[in-house]
């Protein structure tokens, strides 16, 4: 279970990045979305997950791998956002989020459209 100060990190981490992100997409010439969709922090505070939406889909592999290369900027750059707040900056893990996806996928096979029509 969740501490209120693992809940708190989080949401920190949460609204950064996802203000981070949408300042990137703006400044690009592409079209874009990145959206943090959830961040779960270790109970000692040593590690968050960051799981992440992007669209389009082709967009995808590219912008993850930039993120993996760029992971000690991200890691500065929320380490002086939370300077005052915690002891340790987390290590950063960026994870694909395909939730979205998978209900899409799901909804059009239960409607009949996908590779494998419902009988």
């Amino acid at each position: 279970m969740e501490s209120n100060r693992q809940r708190k990190v989080a949401q920190i981490i949460q609204e950064d990045f996802a203000e981070l992100f949408r300042k990137q997409a703006a400044d690009s010439k592409q079209n874009f979305l990145v959206s943090v969709s959830d961040v779960k922090v270790t109970a000692d505070l040593g590690i968050a997950k960051i799981y992440l939406s992007i669209f389009p889909q082709e967009f995808r592999s590219t912008i993850m791998k930039e993120i993996e290369e760029n992971k000690t900027q991200y890691r500065n750059f929320i380490g002086q956002k939370m300077a005052k707040q915690v002891r340790i900056i987390p290590q950063l893990n960026f994870y694909l989020d395909t939730t979205l996806d998978d209900v899409e996928k799901l909804e059009k096979e239960l409607r009949g459209e996908g590779d494998n029509p419902v009988l």
